[in-house]
Formats: C-alpha cells, structure tokens, sequence
C-alpha cells in the first residue's frame, strides 16, 4: 500500500509523526478520508474521532476536539487543539 507522511500536532508538539496508509477524521461536511495521493485542500475538522492506519495494518485511535487539516502534494498535517489517543 502506499503511505503518506503524516504529522498530528498540538499546542503541547507533535502526537504522531511517521507515515500512514489513511487518515479518517470529521470534516465540517462530514466524514473523510484521506489516502496517498489526494488531491491537496484545506479544511476544519470538528471534535470527534480520528483514525490512522499504519503501513503494517495497525489502527492507531483517538479523539480531537477540531483543527485544521491540511492535504498537500507530499504530506499531511492535523492541527488540533487537543488530541487523545484511545
């Protein structure tokens, strides 16, 4: 599968930095994903769960309480206000 680098932060630093197959978080229109590959964009994520699937098929969980999330053409970034791991 392919991955993407793949960084989630906080105002306390980096909660996770390494590559992932998928990210799925809460849009403000909804559930999304995203996968090598994407198209880049921008947009606010709402409080709720966040999933991150690692290359070896782990499922890494936890919660956000909103953020920014940005999707460029060679990496991945979270910027949440909080973030705990389940």
């Amino acid at each position: 599968m392919n991955t993407f680098p793949l960084t989630v932060s906080t105002p306390e630093g980096n909660v996770f930095h390494d590559d992932a197959v998928m990210l799925c978080v809460r849009g403000t229109e909804g559930e999304l994903a995203v996968m090598a590959g994407h198209i880049p964009f921008v947009t606010a994520i709402r409080s709720g769960a966040c999933k991150i699937e690692l290359p070896n098929g782990t499922l890494r969980t936890g919660q956000t309480d909103g953020g920014i999330l940005t999707v460029s053409k060679d990496s991945v970034t979270l910027l949440a206000g909080s973030f705990t791991t389940q």
